[in-house]
């Protein structure tokens, strides 16, 4: 199962336990069962404060792993080969059972201890999902303090009679106590929030008391980092609130054009942003989200109005809330929006496993989608709507070449069709003889482009027609004091090394401003 290299580099982080742990496998004589056995015994050798036992609960999914910490009591639980974008969450979960330090506020590990009750959490995952290991590890986490509450990541893969009986459809899928709670990626505080439910309220408050800002970066993606970066270099009050740090560069899988670094995936890229923001004096403001942005006229701040209520002040702002997947605003797609309609081939592909599928869209994303896809399902259909594909040459040979991918041209999806529980199919219009056609389909992955995150901008910042803020070239807004970098803007290409350039320019830009326009703590008082 591990390398030698890898068994190397585990033996060096686990050299930081500091109390005892205990694996239990679940097993039987399964091929994969077999794999867990293997990877389980390959960890109990690295460490002589970990130990291993077989577990006989007939409750226990089989195969599966309890990691035990024999200090703490804490329980977590992988139902599966915790391997791929899971081997971190196993490593976290070995050091955090084993009492190695949390990096997490000690504030929010106190919030964590006192949560009353009993709590059962069970996530459903796909090993290919880059979004699942933050909703495993923050669960892991939370056990890892709290013994009441328990946790179990569940590889969809492997239980599929589970995944259908309980209509997950998307991943991460997490269940509490038996009913669903959430759906797709959620952080820590987010999790709080919705057990706690004084939770939002502090929060709020706490923001709500934060002293002016020189400058605020609204927005946690490429271009929202550098802004933040630029400004704490000069020295000056930073502050950047965001509905989710690394934006929509945490659900890009592949990133190969990104000057300096040969290869690099989306949630390693974001994570290395976010060590390099608070290397500085940036006061994160995670898992917020704007709702308004106005000027305050009698002393020149710019406010921003939070969707919990909240308020902050900035002598300047930097607007990089970048931008979201395109939907096809067809009947049918938000009623089956994570039962069947999805946006992310990576990580809900597996769930499809031997099924028919499709993908609309015949950009680089789409037939990207339909190649990757085509190794895990049954058939995929791209749907088109032009009469030419948009992808590179070299993907469409590709995609031609496998036998299990059909591309339509010249089709306009018209509907999603289910039963209620779930995606059946979808109907398209043959754009050029005008013929309607049905397709049997287990999932639809639609890849048709994005969307600036603007909507809240509307009649107070000037945008064009589609949605993007229109900026100088030293990124100004048609608001004095408000500037804007990323993919939220009319900047006429969409990539992440640009983003940063733009959140970089906009940040000297906004310093500009304030040399030039002074906004007194008088005034602001």
């Amino acid at each position: 199962m591990l390398d030698t290299n890898l068994q190397t580099q585990l033996k060096t982080y686990l050299a930081n336990l500091k109390t005892p742990v205990e694996l239990v496998t679940f097993v039987d004589d399964s091929p994969k069962a077999k794999e867990l056995n293997t990877l389980a015994e390959q960890i109990a050798a690295l460490s002589p404060l970990i130990s291993l036992a077989q577990g006989n609960d007939a409750n226990e999914r089989v195969p599966s792993m309890l990691v035990r910490g024999s200090a703490t009591n804490s329980e977590m639980r992988f139902a599966g080969i915790p391997m791929g974008h899971e081997f971190t969450s196993l490593v976290m979960a070995l050091l955090h059972s084993g009492s190695h330090p949390m990096k997490i506020e000690a504030d929010v590990i106190a919030q964590i201890k006192n949560l009353q009750g009993n709590y059962l959490f069970e996530s459903y995952i796909s090993l290919s999902c880059q979004n699942c290991p933050d909703v495993v590890q923050a669960l892991n986490m939370m056990a890892a303090i709290n013994p009441q509450i328990k946790h179990v990541m569940i590889d969809g893969s492997l239980f599929q009679t589970e995944v259908f009986d309980r209509n997950v459809m998307a991943v991460p899928s997490v269940f509490l106590n038996g009913s669903s709670f959430s759906q797709g990626r959620i952080s820590l505080s987010e999790i709080l929030n919705k057990v706690d439910s004084k939770a939002g309220e502090r929060q709020a408050q706490a923001i709500q008391d934060k002293d002016v800002f020189d400058f605020l970066v609204v927005g946690g993606g490429p271009a929202g980092a550098a802004s933040a970066i630029y400004s704490a270099r000069k020295g000056i009050k930073t502050g950047l609130v965001a509905d989710r740090f690394g934006g929509q560069v945490s659900d890009t899988m592949a990133i190969e054009n990104f000057i300096s670094v040969k290869a690099t995936e989306g949630p390693k890229l974001v994570a290395n942003l976010e060590e390099h923001v608070r290397d500085y004096d940036v006061d994160i403001m995670n898992n917020n989200k704007a709702q308004k942005v106005t000027r305050n006229e009698q002393n020149g701040l710019i406010e921003i109005e939070l969707e919990n209520g909240a308020t902050l002040q900035s002598k300047s702002v930097v607007l990089a809330t970048g931008a979201r997947w395109r939907e096809m605003n067809v009947p049918g797609e938000s009623e089956y929006r994570g039962k069947g309609v999805a946006y992310c081939p990576h990580c809900d592909g597996p769930l499809f496993k031997g099924k028919p599928v499709a993908v609309v869209g015949g950009g680089n994303s789409g037939i990207e989608a339909a190649i990757d896809l085509a190794g895990i399902v049954e058939h995929v259909t791209v749907l088109e709507f032009a009469d030419t594909l948009r992808a590179d040459e070299v993907l469409i040979r590709k995609a031609n070449s496998m036998a299990n991918i059909t591309i339509i041209k010249s089709a306009q999806t018209t509907q999603v069709t289910g039963d209620g529980q779930r995606v059946t199919g979808l109907e398209y219009t043959d754009r050029v003889s005008g013929d309607s056609h049905s397709l049997p389909l287990a999932g639809i992955f639609v890849q048709i482009g994005l969307m600036p995150n603007s909507e809240f901008l509307k009649g107070d910042v000037e945008l064009t027609q589609r949605g993007e803020i229109i900026t100088s070239k030293r990124g100004e807004t048609s608001m004095q004091g408000v500037f804007a970098a990323g993919d939220v803007t009319d900047s006429p290409y969409k990539q992440i090394i640009i983003a940063m350039g733009d959140g970089a320019n906009s940040a000297l830009g906004a310093f500009d401003y304030l040399i030039r326009h002074d906004v007194s703590e008088e005034q602001a008082a």
